[in-house]
């Protein structure tokens, strides 16, 4: 069945096809939610959760543009949606902002590490560090997502950038030691 010919079914509710449009979309949609969860469990909750507005407002997509590219706003906003509900997104004053630049601490490290690191932040900041880092977002459209104001995205960009580039440090300093002491180690 083509691409048409399912998002046509699922209009019509047909469960078959719903079923075929999760199983084509659902590993695609779900490193989405991995970016925007805390864990595995919390991502799958927001999969679920996005698919049950994709089939909702299904008959709203009109056929222009990607299918793919309007499932994955869906999505994202989903996601938003429940943490600005949840009042996770806690206001940080636009005075805080700490410029720090770690892009090259980034480099260090692998993605599935920095995944895991991304995942511990704080809601707020790792919403607004995957919103403009991953995908591309501006601070006035991240603004407008959360409900807060320009200053406050780049505050809380600031620390996200400075939080990971703690844990970044902690990591390498305790792979330094390790390796130190296995090396005095092998020398007794």
């Amino acid at each position: 069945m083509s691409l048409e010919e399912l998002i046509s079914h699922c209009k019509k509710g047909d469960r078959k096809a719903q079923a075929q449009l999760y199983r084509q979309f659902a590993s695609i949609l779900f490193g989405i939610c991995l970016k925007y969860s805390r864990n595995k469990t919390e991502a799958q909750d927001n999969l679920h959760d996005s698919f049950m507005t994709i089939f909702d407002k299904i008959g709203q997509y009109s056929g222009k543009g990607s299918f793919e590219g309007w499932m994955k706003r869906i999505t994202v906003n989903t996601v938003l949606q429940k943490y600005r509900k949840e009042e996770h997104l806690n206001i940080v004053s636009e005075n805080s902002a700490i410029e720090v630049k770690v892009d090259d601490v980034y480099a260090e490290i692998d993605l599935q590490t920095l995944l895991k690191y991304i995942q511990e932040l704080p809601n707020k900041y790792r919403l607004t560090f995957n919103l403009y880092v991953l995908d591309g977002y501006s601070h006035k459209e991240i603004s407008q997502q959360l409900g807060t104001s320009v200053g406050t995205s780049k505050s809380n960009l600031a620390r996200a950038r400075v939080l990971l580039k703690e844990k970044i440090e902690t990591a390498k300093n305790k792979a330094i030691i390790g390796f130190i002491l296995v090396f005095i180690q092998n020398l007794m």
